[in-house]
């Protein structure tokens, strides 16, 4: 059997990109068990209402749910239990320093396959209030027309 390369998205939680700032962004492996893994390779994963905490210095994703694979017996897993994440010692010192300050969660974005291996994305976001959120979406218009008018000016057509 070849060994898989490449990028694989699974789940996305294009949510948090509208209700946080993202500050930063880190790539965590995932401590699974076989299930989770069968579940995941079938592209069932909700990040919806995932958060990570720190607990005696370990990074624990919370709240996202994998659902029980199908065929599995007895041994299925809980859809959502806490699931470790794998960060090197620095990092987690890193992410601990920028989580003291106020406002600021640990959310993830993404979870994906990365060479056969599940990985989550996890950021360190700070929470927008209603009216960033309207000046974002004002901001990312302004650039799309913008970027419509270059593109038709390149083309020769005169507006």
């Amino acid at each position: 059997m070849a060994k898989e390369t490449g990028r694989k998205l699974i789940a996305q939680n294009k949510k948090a990109r509208h209700d946080y700032s993202i500050e930063d962004v880190y790539e965590a492996g995932m401590v699974l068990v076989g299930t989770e893994v069968k579940s995941l390779r079938a592209g069932r994963a909700s990040l919806v209402d995932g958060f990570a905490t720190i607990d005696d210095g370990e990074v624990w994703l919370r709240g996202v749910h994998i659902p029980e694979y199908d065929p599995g017996t007895w041994t299925n897993h809980e859809p959502r239990r806490a699931r470790k994440l794998l960060l090197s010692r620095t990092e987690i010192s890193r992410i601990t320093g920028k989580l003291k300050e106020s406002g600021v969660t640990l959310v993830p974005l993404q979870i994906y396959f990365k060479d056969g291996k599940v990985k989550v994305e996890i950021a360190v976001a700070r929470g927008r209030k209603a009216y960033d959120k309207r000046q974002a979406l004002a901001a990312r218009d302004a650039a799309k027309e913008v970027r419509a008018q270059v593109g038709r000016r390149s083309k020769g057509h005169a507006d």
